[in-house]
């Protein structure tokens, strides 16, 4: 089985070559992949290999973590899985049952049908009908 491993702080300067290459001695690799910016190509200063074998992966993470590389001292530690494995392998936190239990939001059709209420002082603010003046006012 295949085991990847995240490389942090990396050199800017480092591209897929350097990186392939300052790994390689300790064990076959199925991948290696420096992250660059999209707009530069410049690496970002992180990078991600995949061994073959499990073992060779430990083995480089116990050589190469903290190590200085271009007067930077590297991260090297077990990948976590990405985003969308994540999701994958999380079951829904929700059953069914949960959801059919949960009341129902409102639909946009209930919302308009429902009269909207006035406040108080929207009320008193707008005359309902005109006043008729007594005769003392005329």
């Amino acid at each position: 089985m295949s085991k990847r491993i995240y490389v942090g702080n990396l050199p800017w300067s480092f591209d897929k070559a350097k990186f392939e290459e300052l790994f390689s001695p300790f064990g076959e690799i199925e991948e290696a992949l420096v992250i660059s910016d999209k707009y530069t190509g410049r690496s970002r200063g992180f990078g991600f290999v995949t061994y073959k074998n499990d073992a060779d992966a430990d083995k480089a993470i116990e050589g190469m973590n903290e190590k200085e590389i271009e007067g930077r001292n590297i991260v090297v530690k077990e990948a976590r899985p990405s985003r969308e494995e994540e999701k994958e392998e999380k079951p829904s936190e929700e059953t069914k049952e949960e959801k059919e239990e949960k009341p129902s939001e409102e639909t946009k059709e209930e919302k308009e049908e429902k009269p909207s209420e006035e406040t108080k002082e929207e009320k008193e603010e707008t005359p309902s009908e005109p006043e008729e003046k007594t005769e003392e006012e005329q």
